[in-house]
């Protein structure tokens, strides 16, 4: 059943050829065919090697029509600052106590927020929230005195992109049921974030090729150029 409505889901769809920005997101929701609310996917090819530190790409953009998917926000602070992040919405606040949890294996957020004076404390969770791309890291607002605004962003659609071995950045924009212009507006954010953080050591072509598809449909390419400039 599975393997007949991926292939009806790929009917129309030439793998070779380079649509659209617009193109490709009426496809990819036309085809967005589950019981559930697909989440709609970019995935980006650059011209990097992670493995060398000038080449490495990471950052965070706050997505204008934000993710669709309700994000837990877990935040590391103590006395006022904690106050500040519970005001904001934060779903777990805590500092010691926090720690313990999460060294018990308990890890109920997807987003982790913690104010400067607690870097210490979170450091020793580093083998813990480190490959669950977790650790809260300044380049991406995550570690910041102004935990409101870290909570609020992360809550309206905040998304830390980092680059993987292969050169491959991706990310979630959005979910089937969003109107596409506002899914192409969020594609164009995140494109125009991570060639914002394009490094010093990236050398010819950085965005190389850019795929767009939802959970369970098939990818369709997309013209780099209808997406992102130079």
């Amino acid at each position: 059943m599975a393997g007949k409505r991926i292939k009806n889901a790929r009917e129309g769809i030439d793998r070779n050829q380079l649509y659209s920005l617009s193109e490709a997101v009426g496809f990819v929701k036309e085809r967005a065919s589950a019981k559930f609310d697909e989440t709609i996917e970019v995935a980006m090819n650059l011209g990097v090697d992670p493995r060398h530190a000038d080449q490495m790409v990471r950052g965070v953009v706050n997505l204008p029509n934000g993710t669709g998917r309700s994000v837990r926000v877990a935040v590391f602070a103590k006395d006022a600052k904690a106050d500040e992040a519970k005001a904001a919405g934060a779903d777990i606040v805590g500092a010691e106590d926090l720690m313990e949890t999460i060294q018990k294996g308990e890890i109920n957020f997807d987003r982790c927020i913690a104010t400067p004076d607690m870097m210490p404390l979170v450091g020793r969770l580093g083998k813990v929230l480190g490959p669950r791309n977790l650790m809260p890291n300044p380049k991406t607002g995550t570690v910041t005195p102004d935990v409101k605004s870290a909570v609020e962003a992360a809550k309206g659609g905040a998304v830390d992109f980092r680059v993987e071995k292969a050169g491959i950045i991706h990310a979630g924009v959005g979910k089937a049921s969003f109107d596409a212009a506002k899914l192409e507006e969020n594609v164009r954010a995140f494109a125009d974030a991570v060639q914002k953080a394009k490094p010093s050591g990236a050398k010819g072509t950085f965005v190389k090729r850019i795929a767009i598809s939802s959970t369970m449909g098939p990818g369709v390419k997309i013209d780099p150029a209808s997406v992102v400039e130079g």
